[in-house]
C-alpha cells in the first residue's frame, strides 16, 4: 500500500483530528513541543515530509478522540468482554485489534501495569497523549491500519471504569486466586417469623424506577435474608408475593433473585437474625427504621450486577394504513356510479367515487329503510386528498344524477349556520350536503368566537342522532308552535387535504362526539390522469335512482311527512357477526374507560351503529326491491368500520394536540417518523435537518426536545462528524 501521510493529515483534519509529525519508523515527534503545536491543513505540506510517521493527537484538542491502548495477549482476547463496541479498532501486522477508538468527553489518560512485572497491561490514552495510526511504520517494520471507521461515543466514566475492569480480568488470569465460597447463613422459619415479615415489608415503601428503587428492593432483600434470617429461596417468594406487587413498574423474577442473592452473600455489620427478636412487628402505620441497611446504591458500568428495568411504554394506537382497495366495492348501484365516476374523471380517484357513490345511496336511501335495530342510512363521510386529487368530480356527478330525477333541491353545499341546516331539512328532510374544504369549517368551529359555529356544531350532533325520531325546531317570533323535522336524513360528503383536516380538529371536538358520527378516507397519492369524456349517465343509475325517489313505504296522504321506513331483515349469519361485532366494540370501550381514554370511549361506543348502518346500505345497493343484509353485508361493514376506526385514533393520536406547546411536540414526532421511515429505525435524525424542516425559536426547539426525552418518546445523541459535534434525535422504538 502507498503511504501518503501528507494525505492521511489532512483526511484526519478534516474530521476533526489534528495530527503530529513522528520520526520516520519511530515513535518520537519531531518537535518536543508538539502538544502546543496545531498544523492546520495549509500547513501539512511543511509539517510533514514523505517518510514521517504520523500520530494523532488525543483527547480535547481532537474533539476528545480516545484510544485504548491494549499492550498484552490477554487484554486483546478479553477486550471484547468488558470494552463498550465501537467500529473503529485498528492494529499492526504483528499485533491486530491492539487499539480501539472512541470519542469520550472528559476521559482522563489511565495506565494499568501487571502488579508483580510492573509492565503496562493496558491505557487509556486521551489529553496530552498521542498515538500512531496508518500510515505510519512501527519501529519492528509494521504498518499501522488507517482509522476509517467512526469511533463510538460513550460516557468517559464508563470508558474509565471498562478499561479498569479489563486490566483486573487480565491480572486474575494471570494470578488466579482461590477464594473459598461464602456459607450462608441458614434459619429455620415458622409463621410468627414469616409473619412479622411481611409485616415488616409492607411498613416499608414500595420501590420506584428512578427514584432509588434499586436501593429499596436491595433493603428490602437484607431485612429478609439478615435482619430475619430467612432462607434465600423463601425470602425471594415473600418479595415476589408481599412486595413486588406495589413497585413501580413491578421487577422481573430474574430481576428479584439477582437482589436477594445479592443481599444473601454480601456480609453485613449487624448480627444475623436482628430483626427476630427485637425487630418492630411493624403495622402498616408504623414507620419502619432503615438505617441498619446498607442503602448504598451501586451503580455499576458492567456486568449484570445491576438492573434499570425499564418503564412500561404508552400504550399508543397503531396505524393500520390506509383502507385496503378491496374494501371500497359494494355490488349494485354503487358500484355501477363508483365505475361511471372513474370512466369519465379526468382524475380518477377510487377512493373519492366510492365516499361519492355511498353518500348518493344513502341520501336516496334515507327515510325509506332502516334494519331492524331502527338504524337508518345517514352518514357523514370525509375524503381526504390532496389538491387536484379529484376531489370535486363524484361531487359533480351526484348533482347530475339528482338532477335528473327531479331531486335537485335535495343537494346543498355548504354551512352557513345551524339555523340554516334546520330550515333546509325542515323544506326537505333528506338531504345531501356536498362540502369542499370543511377543514376551514371545523377550524371557524375550534378556534372562533362566533356563537353561530357552536350552534353549527350542536346542530350536527344533534341531527345525526335524530334519523329515527323527530328534531324540534328553534321557536321563532312569527309562528306560535316551532315545529319538528320528521326522522331528518343528513348525509354529509365533505372533503379536506388530510393534514389540515386532522390539524384543524379540537381535543374538544374529539370528545363531544363530531369526529365519532364520521368515517374518514384517505386517498394516498393521486393516481395517473385520463383525457376527459363526455359520456352520459347509465340508464341503470337513473332507473335505480328514480325507484328510489318514488318509493313511498308507509300509507296515507301524509307519507311524505311521516314515512314508515320499510325494514331490511338481518339473516341468521349477519346476526351472529353484528353481534360479535358490537361484544368486541364494548370491550374496546372498557378498555378506553379503564385508561380514562375520552377520546377512545367516544370513537369506540360508535362503532356498532356505524357497522349497522353501513351494512344496510350494502344490503340496498346489492338489492334495491327486495334488499336482506346478509353476512357478506355485515362481514364487509364490520371489516371496513374496524379498520376506520383504528387509523381515525391512530391519525388523531399523531396530530390533534391539547395546545400548542403539544402540537409542537407531534409535529417534531411526524418529523421523526418521517425520517425513520426514509432512513431506517436506527437512523438518527440531525439537529440541523429538524430545524430546517421546523423552523421554530432555538428556545422551543429545546423546549420541545427536553419534554420528549423526558416522555422517553425520543432519545437524544451526540455525533461527531468530521469537522464538529452536534445532536442527533432518534424515536424511541415503542
Amino acid at each position: 500500500m502507498k503511504r501518503d501521510v501528507r494525505k492521511a493529515a489532512r483526511d484526519y483534519l478534516r474530521r476533526g483530528w489534528y495530527s503530529v509529525a513522528i520520526r520516520p519508523h519511530s515513535k518520537e515527534p519531531l518537535h518536543a513541543d508538539w502538544p502546543k503545536i496545531r498544523i492546520e491543513h495549509d500547513e501539512i505540506a511543511n509539517a510533514f515530509s514523505a517518510k514521517d510517521n504520523l500520530g494523532l493527537v488525543l483527547g480535547e484538542l481532537s474533539g476528545w478522540l480516545v484510544d485504548v491502548d491494549l499492550d498484552c495477549e490477554e487484554a486483546i482476547e478479553l477486550a471484547d468482554q468488558h470494552l463498550p463496541p465501537t467500529p473503529a479498532i485498528t492494529g499492526r501486522g504483528s499485533r491486530p485489534k491492539s487499539h480501539r477508538w472512541y470519542i469520550a468527553q472528559g476521559a482522563v489518560t489511565k495506565q494499568h501495569n501487571d502488579p508483580v512485572t510492573k509492565e503496562k497491561i493496558i491505557e487509556l490514552r486521551s489529553t496530552g497523549v498521542q498515538t500512531l495510526v496508518g500510515p505510519s511504520i512501527h519501529p519492528d517494520g509494521d504498518q499501522y491500519e488507517m482509522l476509517e471507521a467512526e469511533p463510538a461515543v460513550v460516557p468517559a466514566p464508563m470508558l474509565t471504569a471498562c478499561v479498569a475492569s479489563l486490566a483486573e480480568a487480565v491480572c486474575k488470569r494471570r494470578y488466579p486466586v482461590t477464594k473459598p465460597a461464602p456459607t450462608p447463613v441458614s434459619y429455620a422459619i415458622d409463621d410468627d417469623i414469616e409473619r412479622r415479615a411481611i409485616a415488616y415489608l409492607d411498613a416499608m415503601p414500595g420501590a420506584v424506577s428512578g427514584c432509588g428503587g434499586h436501593s429499596q428492593t436491595y433493603a428490602a432483600a437484607t431485612a429478609l435474608v439478615h435482619g430475619f434470617g430467612i432462607p434465600p429461596d423463601a425470602a425471594l417468594e415473600i418479595l415476589k408475593r408481599y412486595y413486588n406487587p406495589r413497585c413501580v413498574p413491578p421487577w422481573s423474577d430474574k430481576e428479584l433473585q439477582h437482589k436477594v442473592n445479592q443481599a444473601a452473600t454480601k456480609p453485613h455489620d449487624r448480627p444475623p437474625g436482628w430483626l427476630r427478636s427485637d425487630g418492630p412487628s411493624a403495622s402498616a402505620d408504623q414507620a419502619v427504621d432503615l438505617s441498619a441497611l446498607n442503602l448504598k446504591c451501586k451503580v455499576a458500568v458492567t456486568g449484570d450486577d445491576e438492573f434499570e428495568p425499564e418503564i412500561e411504554p404508552q400504550s399508543l394506537p397503531q396505524d393500520p394504513g390506509i383502507l385496503p382497495d378491496d374494501l371500497l366495492r359494494i355490488p349494485g348501484f354503487i358500484s355501477e356510479v363508483m365505475d361511471h365516476c372513474l370512466e369519465t374523471a379526468p382524475y380518477p380517484n377510487v377512493v373519492m367515487a366510492f365516499c361519492g357513490a355511498l353518500s348518493l345511496m344513502a341520501m336516496l336511501a334515507g327515510r325509506r329503510v332502516r334494519d331492524p335495530g331502527d338504524n337508518r342510512t345517514n352518514l357523514y363521510l370525509l375524503g381526504l386528498a390532496h389538491s387536484a386529487a379529484g376531489k370535486d368530480w363524484p361531487r359533480k356527478l351526484n348533482v347530475r344524477i339528482l338532477q335528473s330525477v327531479g331531486l335537485a333541491d335535495c343537494t346543498g353545499e355548504r354551512f352557513a349556520s345551524g339555523e340554516g341546516i334546520q330550515d333546509a331539512l325542515n323544506l326537505t328532510p333528506s338531504m345531501l350536503f356536498q362540502t369542499d374544504e370543511i377543514d376551514g369549517l371545523l377550524q371557524s368551529i375550534s378556534k372562533s368566537s362566533d356563537a353561530r359555529y357552536e350552534q353549527i356544531m350542536s346542530t350536527l350532533l344533534t341531527m345525526y342522532s335524530s334519523a329515527n325520531s323527530v328534531y324540534p325546531m328553534r321557536r321563532k317570533a312569527s309562528k306560535e308552535t316551532p315545529g319538528v323535522i320528521n326522522q331528518p336524513n343528513l348525509v354529509i360528503f365533505g372533503t379536506a387535504i388530510p393534514n389540515h383536516y386532522y390539524e384543524a380538529l379540537s381535543q374538544r371536538m374529539l370528545t363531544n362526539g363530531l369526529f365519532a358520527r364520521m368515517l374518514i378516507f384517505e386517498c394516498g397519492k393521486r393516481g395517473p390522469g385520463q383525457e376527459p369524456k363526455i359520456r352520459d349517465i347509465p340508464q341503470s343509475i337513473l332507473d335505480t335512482a328514480a325507484w328510489w325517489e318514488d318509493f313511498r313505504p308507509g300509507a296515507g296522504n301524509l307519507v311524505d311527512w311521516n314515512p314508515r321506513p320499510a325494514i331490511v331483515p338481518h339473516d341468521e349469519g349477519a346476526a351472529r357477526l353484528l353481534v360479535e361485532a358490537r361484544i368486541n366494540a364494548e370491550t374496546q370501550y372498557a378498555q378506553a374507560e379503564e385508561k380514562n381514554d375520552a377520546v377512545g370511549t367516544t370513537v369506540w361506543g360508535r362503532v356498532s351503529e356505524q357497522a349497522r348502518k353501513l351494512a344496510l346500505l350494502h344490503a340496498v345497493s346489492r338489492c334495491c326491491r327486495n334488499p336482506v343484509i346478509d353476512a357478506q353485508s355485515a362481514k364487509w361493514a364490520i371489516d371496513i368500520v374496524d379498520h376506520q376506526t383504528r387509523r381515525m385514533l391512530f391519525m388523531a393520536g399523531d396530530h390533534v394536540s391539547q395546545n400548542n406547546f403539544d402540537a409542537m411536540a407531534k409535529a417534531v414526532i411526524r418529523q421523526l417518523k418521517h425520517w425513520h421511515a426514509r432512513k431506517g429505525e436506527d437512523v438518527p435524525m440531525p439537529e440541523w435537518e429538524l430545524a430546517r424542516r421546523l423552523p421554530w425559536k432555538p428556545s422551543d426547539h429545546r423546549e420541545v426536545i427536553e419534554l420528549l426525552v423526558t416522555q422517553r418518546l425520543l432519545e437524544r445523541l451526540t455525533s461527531f462528524s468530521k469537522t464538529r459535534a452536534g445532536q442527533v434525535y432518534r424515536l424511541l422504538k415503542h
